[in-house]
């Protein structure tokens, strides 16, 4: 069960990296706020788009897109307006968490990892901008790595650092058109990816001993947060990094 906020109801919704972990509960959610939802992904997500359409107000757009081909991504959000309107709330989750040694780094997998953690989230920022209703919001995840130095992380944490940086400043540029931009920095989410990636029971207890909550958060512990920035419940709320963590990470 989620909140509702009736401002979300027939709104024009895009979300990247919709269609698994994170963001395929960000996909059920705004689909269960009656939203009209386009997401992409770049595995096949076409059953979990039909899945979701079964009782649903309004049956989510799945367009199968690369996030870091700049055309396909802009191309795909075209798509997604002319079938659903201006934006209301455009959602950049995709992202690539890999982990590598800092002497194993090359200049390859740099580009790479910037590109979809970086690169689009900015080109997709442009786009919202150019097709954004009045009082639309940016809501950008970030990660919590880049404010507590995980190890083996440089790269993805970086980009994090500069979702950060370029949150702040489009907030700025932005807000005269009344379009608030904002993120979201999730702790450690055990989505399907990272148990069977990363997820050893040694690595889980130590992180949840590092937690104020004594439970891992799953991905649906960030579906309220995400449609709270979302909505016009978050009117004044612009520029502003929130973190969602159990406690882990500080702020103020």
């Amino acid at each position: 069960m989620t909140a509702t906020f009736h401002d979300l109801k027939d709104a024009s919704v895009f979300i990247t990296g919709g269609g698994s972990g994170i963001g395929a509960a960000l996909t059920a959610g705004f689909v269960a706020q009656g939203a009209r939802v386009a997401f992409v992904d770049i595995a096949d997500a076409s059953a979990y788009a039909a899945e979701l359409a079964e009782g649903s107000f309004h049956a989510p757009l799945f367009i199968q897109c690369d996030v870091t081909d700049t055309a396909a991504l802009t191309g795909a959000m075209d798509q997604a307006c002319a079938a659903h309107g201006s934006f209301k709330a455009v959602v950049n989750n995709a992202a690539n968490d890999q982990r590598y040694a800092l002497a194993d780094v090359t200049p390859e997998d740099w580009d790479a990892m910037h590109a979809v953690n970086l690169k689009a989230y900015f080109f997709s920022c442009q786009k919202a901008a150019q097709n954004m209703a009045p009082r639309g919001s940016i809501v950008n995840y970030a990660s919590t790595s880049y404010m507590i130095g995980s190890a083996a992380l440089a790269v993805y944490a970086t980009a994090n650092a500069g979702i950060s940086g370029l949150t702040r400043s489009l907030a700025r540029e932005l807000g005269p058109q009344g379009i608030r931009v904002n993120a979201i920095a999730p702790g450690w989410v055990m989505t399907e990816k990272q148990e069977r990636l990363w997820a050893t029971p040694e690595s889980k207890a130590a992180f949840l001993d590092s937690q104020c909550l004594p439970k891992h958060m799953m991905p649906a512990d960030l579906v309220d947060p995400t449609l709270f920035l979302a909505s016009d419940s978050a009117a004044m709320m612009t520029g502003q990094m929130m973190v969602v963590d159990a406690g882990v990470v500080t702020t103020g």
